[in-house]
């Protein structure tokens, strides 16, 4: 594979503040004309990270308006680009509107220095699928350079990220962008009236929460030859903490952010629990493989979270509120006891939902910002497994001030990555008791 030239991340940042500061246009036009386009007007979509989930969210914005066009893509690695782009031209043309796939080979943008040019090109809406671990940086300089943004969840791996992830959602909303959120439950029908129910009172005080997500482990790309360690882990980046940030908050966060959603988006106090790594293949990377956390709210609300990715188990994902009157069973749409209901309104895709309602708000002005929620539910897995690592109750300001930094002073196949394996090919892992906060 061809070495490319690496990214320093200061000068990432230096550069993508730069093209706001100096009024960079978009494809001519001004950023303020492009934040509010008129219904007939063209939006042009670029995407970062060209994976699996992100040309998903590709194919669902490009059929979400019938103005707007994917223009631009960008990763790391070509052939995932070349394959994504492969499949949102084959989506397109059964769709019978190729003329959405609109991406040249000028927009095609590889290496690590790739999202940053995507996002000074002339797109207008930045969908981020990359690695949790870039989100932060990419979600500031899209929001600098006054892009609107869909960002796959999680947002971040560590605390610094939270933390830059909360301003850049405050300066979205200083300069009225827009920033939905992969937490794609809070775009089923389904789900929301069965949460607005139970705001509503439905199960009467909610008294415990239960989010279980226990399934298999997740598909495996085996090692080549010819790679660095860092493309490596690069390709295999949900095995790894600093890619990924564990899966309780690269899969589990969905279940949290339920959880944060009836309690109001109220941070906990404090967490405490457990986890480990039973049957992982200690080569495969070093995220455990199961998480049971409690979260403790001030009103003495718990919320009791259980994930797992083991093979030949149980898989079970479900939210369940138990309340004074009633219980809801959130995926099932359904409550029971005093006030009982079952929902049967439409179910159109939440997948294309969120896309749908992202670019509404653009054309209406009526600005959609999930940034606060998706920033804190983010927070919600990474305390949760802070404390797990660490074997001790940690509180929410304890962990949204650590100082544990994931980010690299470069970027590029030949760097070093924060974690290598043994002799054996064996990846060391966090253990409870010995591990130290930070």
């Amino acid at each position: 594979m061809t070495r490319r030239t690496g990214s320093n991340r200061r000068d990432f940042l230096k550069t993508t503040s730069a093209l706001a500061a100096t009024g960079a246009m978009a494809g001519g036009m001004p950023l303020a004309r492009a934040a509010q386009p008129a219904g007939g007007d063209v939006l042009r979509i670029g995407l970062i990270g060209c994976g699996g989930r992100g040309t998903g969210a590709a194919i669902n914005a490009m059929n979400a308006d019938k103005n707007c066009k994917i223009t631009a893509l960008a990763d790391v690695f070509e052939d995932r680009l070349q394959s994504s782009l492969k499949s949102i031209k084959k989506m397109a043309e059964r769709a019978e509107t190729p003329e959405k796939a609109a991406v040249d080979a000028e927009h095609c943008f590889v290496g690590f220095d790739a999202g940053r040019k995507l996002i000074a090109s002339d797109v207008d809406v930045v969908l981020l699928g990359e690695p949790p671990h870039f989100r932060p940086a990419h979600l500031k300089a899209a929001i600098d350079a006054g892009k609107h943004v869909f960002s796959e969840k999680p947002v971040a791996v560590d605390a610094p990220g939270i933390r830059s992830v909360l301003a850049s959602a405050e300066e979205a909303k200083r300069k009225n962008l827009n920033l939905v959120a992969g937490l794609c439950w809070r775009y089923d029908y389904g789900v929301r009236e069965t949460i607005k129910r139970v705001l509503d009172g439905a199960i009467g005080q909610i008294k415990c929460i239960q989010e279980t997500y226990l399934a298999s482990p997740l598909s495996h790309r085996p090692r080549r030859p010819d790679q660095t360690e860092f493309e490596y882990q690069l390709r295999n980046w949900q095995y790894f903490v600093w890619l990924s940030g564990d899966f309780n908050a690269e899969q589990h966060v969905h279940s949290l952010d339920k959880a944060a959603w009836v309690m109001r988006d109220e941070t906990p106090l404090r967490a405490w629990g457990q986890g480990g790594r039973l049957r992982r293949d200690p080569t495969q990377g070093d995220v455990y493989d199961h998480h049971v956390v409690a979260y403790e709210f001030a009103d003495g609300t718990p919320v009791y979270a259980f994930c797992r990715q083991i093979a030949g188990c149980q898989n079970d994902v479900r939210d369940i509120f138990i309340g004074t009157e009633g219980r809801a069973d959130v995926l099932n749409h359904e409550i029971t006891g005093a006030n009982p209901w079952k929902y049967n309104g439409p179910k159109p895709s939440m997948y294309d939902v969120e896309h749908q309602e992202l670019f509404a708000a653009i054309r209406s002005g009526n600005t959609i910002n999930d940034g606060d929620y998706l920033a804190k539910s983010t927070m919600w897995a990474i305390l949760g497994r802070m404390a797990n690592y660490v074997g001790r109750p940690l509180t929410w300001d304890e962990a949204l001030n650590s100082r544990l930094d994931y980010s690299l002073p470069e970027y590029s196949l030949d760097s070093t990555p924060p974690v290598l394996p043994d002799a054996d090919g064996n990846y060391p892992i966090s253990l409870p008791g010995v591990t130290k906060f930070v």
